[in-house]
């Protein structure tokens, strides 16, 4: 009895752990205006410009919004971007323009307007990264050194949140 209430703890606190570096330094998605404002997307915004002034995260979101008689959005590979072209795309994200796409991995996407205003510079391509959490400082008088090891313990900001949660499942499995 005494054995199974120990393992039954120790699996608490393990998924405990695991919670709590799932949701430690978190980042919740971001809508991201296409061009900024309700109908960026027309071909009076400088969308270079635009996306170079924001960060896009996997796990983020376009909105795109535009007039769907006038215009669409199909997502494209490189080179059809750089060429303006129209045929053979990923896909046609136009539903009813005020249309969403969801940044599902780290890579640079290409959309441009599917109704021939990509000449006049109605694209975009966005640079998508992973979000990796700001590293804490230990904390520690500024001029003395830091050690590797403060305090006899281990050091769990110098190893990757991935890292941990694997080990803690582990162990959690184990048990």
């Amino acid at each position: 009895m005494v054995g199974s209430r120990k393992r039954l703890v120790l699996k608490m606190v393990a998924v405990m752990v695991i919670m709590k570096l799932l949701c430690a330094e978190c980042r919740d998605p971001v809508l991201h205006r296409v061009g900024g404002g309700r109908y960026g997307w027309n071909p009076e915004t400088n969308f270079t410009e635009w996306s170079i002034h924001e960060h896009f995260y996997v796990g983020d979101w376009l909105y795109f919004g535009f007039d769907k008689k006038t215009h669409s959005v199909l997502e494209v590979n490189r080179s059809s971007y750089e060429k303006c072209i129209d045929k053979g795309f990923i896909s046609n994200i136009t539903r009813g323009g005020r249309d969403v796409f969801n940044l599902t991995e780290a890579k640079t996407y290409y959309f441009l307007d599917g109704r021939g205003f990509c000449i006049k510079g109605m694209k975009v391509s966005v640079l998508v990264e992973e979000y990796f959490p700001p590293i804490r400082p230990l904390s520690s008088p500024p001029d003395s050194p830091r050690p590797l090891f403060p305090n006899d313990g281990f050091p769990f900001h110098a190893v990757p949140r991935m890292t941990l949660i694997a080990t803690a499942l582990a162990f959690s499995l184990l048990l």
